[in-house]
C-alpha cells in the first residue's frame, strides 16, 4: 500500500497546476546555450522524447523547436503523474551574426544539440593597412 504524508502546500501546487493545464503544457523546455570557437551550442533537455517528434524549423532569424512526449494510453490506473506529457516548444530568436544555413542537430541521450556556426561576416578579420602613393608633383619650367 502506498501512504504518503500531506503537504498541503505541495498539494496546493499540484492541483493548481491542474487546474492550468501546466503540468501537461510546460512553458519552457530547459535549454543552456554557449559560445564554442566559431559555433554557438545550444543543448535542449527531452528526455522521454523519440527523435521522431523532434520538429525544428527556422523562419527569418526565429529558430522554432518542437517535440513531443506522447501519452500512453492503456488499461492501468495513474497513481502520479508529475512528469509533463504533451507537445512541447519553444522558439528563440538568432542574430544575424550566425549561419542559419549551417545548423547541425544531433540527439542522444534525451538532449538535443543545435550548433550554429558563426557567419563568415561575423568573424573578425584583420584590414590590410596599405601605404598610400605619393601625389606627383609635376616641376614646370
Amino acid at each position: 500500500m502506498l501512504l504518503r504524508t500531506a503537504d498541503p502546500f505541495r498539494e496546493f501546487e499540484r492541483l493548481s497546476h491542474q487546474l492550468a493545464g501546466t503540468t501537461n503544457r510546460p512553458a519552457v523546455m530547459p535549454m543552456d546555450a554557449w559560445r564554442q570557437g566559431d559555433a554557438f551550442v545550444l543543448e535542449f533537455d527531452l528526455p522521454g522524447v523519440t527523435k521522431e517528434t523532434i520538429d525544428l524549423d527556422v523562419e527569418r532569424n526565429v529558430l522554432t523547436v518542437r517535440a513531443e512526449r506522447v501519452v500512453r494510453n492503456g488499461d492501468w490506473e495513474m497513481l502520479a503523474t508529475e512528469r509533463p506529457r504533451g507537445l512541447f516548444s519553444r522558439q528563440l530568436v538568432l542574430g544575424d551574426n550566425l549561419d542559419l544555413e549551417r545548423i547541425d542537430a544531433a540527439y542522444a541521450d534525451g538532449v538535443l544539440r543545435l550548433t550554429i556556426p558563426v557567419a563568415e561576416k561575423a568573424k573578425p578579420r584583420k584590414i590590410e593597412v596599405r601605404t598610400a602613393a605619393p601625389e606627383s608633383t609635376a616641376i614646370s619650367s
